[in-house]
């Protein structure tokens, strides 16, 4: 059955920024589709979570970088949902070990290239298809797509150089899916988070306290949130920069600022 309200499909939201901006999206009155690789148990907590927002939810367990999960993906949400408003591209991860540039892998490479790029891709392909048709059924179809890439697209860490490329080519492909989608009326756009406090940062946290703290990398002095992020998804679904489609917002509290 067609759901009445807006959908979203946001990858990665077992926990973390996904879950935040998952919790904000079923706050602003959409039904919220899960995408992850956790079993049901480990993320009942989450989904409860988001339910508790006023939400019908669905659990879909996937893993992005997968075109036969992404497919079932997409058929599971058009089977309980009937409709698709918001893809939320959240799902990555970071290098096992960071390793130095001339030392990483090309296992390691693959790894995070296919989770945190190729994946998306492909499951952005297929989600705007499926928008461009709701749009040729619907003339007030209103959809949008994001993408939530890192300030790794343009700071970079030779410690962890597959991350900070597949981050960049995120920052390229919504160039790409915004000027391709433009004349349907669906605006992508992109969040560069920076340092925030997640499980993917947990293992940098002293390093960080300490760059806060002594060396003033940041012009506001403490740790982004989850939230932080998700009300700017927030924002983007809802429709308020409808006419800015391919924009970046970055939530890094002032860290890639340019001082004196």
């Amino acid at each position: 059955m067609k759901s009445g309200k807006r959908v979203a499909l946001v990858t990665g939201a077992g926990r973390g920024i996904g879950l935040a901006i998952a919790e904000e999206l079923a706050g602003e009155g959409c039904d919220v589709a899960v995408m992850d690789v956790h079993d049901e148990a480990a993320v009942s907590a989450a989904l409860e979570r988001i339910g508790g927002r006023g939400a019908g939810t669905l659990y879909c367990r996937a893993d992005v970088s997968s075109a036969a999960d992404r497919a079932k993906t997409l058929a599971a949400v058009e089977e309980r949902f009937g409709r698709l408003d918001v893809l939320v591209n959240n799902a990555g991860v970071a290098p096992r070990a960071r390793a130095d540039i001339l030392e990483a892998t090309e296992e390691s490479y693959e790894r995070v290239m296919k989770i945190n790029l190729q994946g998306p891709y492909f499951l952005t392909q297929a989600a705007a298809n499926w928008m461009i048709r709701q749009r040729r059924e619907n003339g007030a179809f209103s959809g949008c797509i994001i993408n939530v890439a890192s300030i790794s697209a343009v700071v970079a860490s030779p410690g962890r150089g597959e991350y900070c490329v597949s981050k960049a080519g995120m920052s390229m492909m919504t160039q790409l899916f915004a000027a391709r989608l433009g004349e349907f009326g669906i605006p992508v756009y992109e969040i560069r988070p920076g340092i925030i406090a997640t499980d993917m940062t947990a293992g940098v946290r002293e390093k960080y306290d300490r760059l806060i703290a002594e060396k003033g990398i940041l012009v506001q002095s403490r740790w982004g949130r989850p939230e932080d992020v998700a009300r700017v998804a927030a924002m983007m679904a809802r429709g308020d920069i409808a006419y800015s489609t391919g924009q970046i917002v970055t939530v890094d509290g002032g860290f890639t600022l340019r001082r004196l």
